[in-house]
């Protein structure tokens, strides 16, 4: 298939050279842009902290108190975002394989019945609140924004050309803001009609909803919210 990853760089290529390992032809287009943002943190120690993506790691990495963070056990959504904080240099670092969700869960079963302090390093856009999820236990978590995911302002010509052409036959999403993103750029070019017109791989049910308000027919839902399912999902639901 002709496919297009329209996730922020580095995944992108991550994806992409799984998706062309596997015989895709795949066309590279971010739309959105990340950026860091300098968190104030407050007064610590913690003990523990909380990212829900890779992109959280990333700009952790770069914060003047990594050396202090490094220390504290990190509980992250999914197995690529703890990739991410051990090549950062965190070593005790426990993961949900699902969603904030699933993270939640486990967070409520680990601290529930401690009085302990907890550190969420948080996108400035979030699917959900999940410190209100946990302070309904009775855990307190303090939320930092330490990276921002920016809408790019239209499509990369090589990508409205195809899209014109009929020549993307599926796109790949892994976020909300991501599929907002690709259905702005679609009006600004004058092109929703073909934006719809291809398979519209999500990964998630909240992911996929602004397509479907959108009009889109040919949406399909990865079984679990990670790379893996979504990409199994190409070939299989047509």
């Amino acid at each position: 298939m002709r496919l297009l990853v329209t996730r922020p760089e580095p995944d992108a290529q991550r994806t992409a050279s799984n998706l062309r390992q596997r015989g895709h032809h795949v066309t590279i287009a971010p739309l959105l842009r990340i950026e860091g943002v300098a968190a104030d943190l407050g007064s610590g120690p913690w003990d523990a902290l909380v990212i829900t993506s890779a992109n959280s790691c990333r700009a952790v990495a770069s914060h003047p108190r990594i050396a202090e963070l490094v220390h504290r056990p990190i509980f992250t959504v999914g197995l690529h975002a703890a990739e991410a904080a051990r090549t950062v240099g965190f070593a005790d670092v426990t993961a949900a394989d699902g969603d904030a969700e699933e993270l939640a869960q486990l967070l409520i079963a680990r601290f529930k019945t401690r009085d302990r302090r907890l550190l969420y390093f948080a996108g400035e856009d979030r699917a959900a609140d999940l410190a209100a999820t946990l302070a309904e236990h009775g855990i307190t978590m303090k939320t930092v924004v330490i990276y921002r995911a920016v809408k790019v302002p239209e499509f990369p010509p090589l990508t409205r050309a195809a899209m014109a052409a009929g020549e993307i036959d599926g796109v790949l999403y892994f976020s909300r803001r991501t599929v907002e993103s690709y259905l702005s750029c679609a009006v600004g070019a004058a092109l929703l009609d073909r934006a719809l017109a291809p398979f519209h791989y999500c990964l998630s049910a909240q992911v996929a909803r602004p397509l479907l308000q959108a009009g889109a027919t040919t949406v399909r839902i990865a079984e679990r919210p990670n790379e893996t399912s979504i990409v199994e999902l190409i070939g299989r639901a047509r």
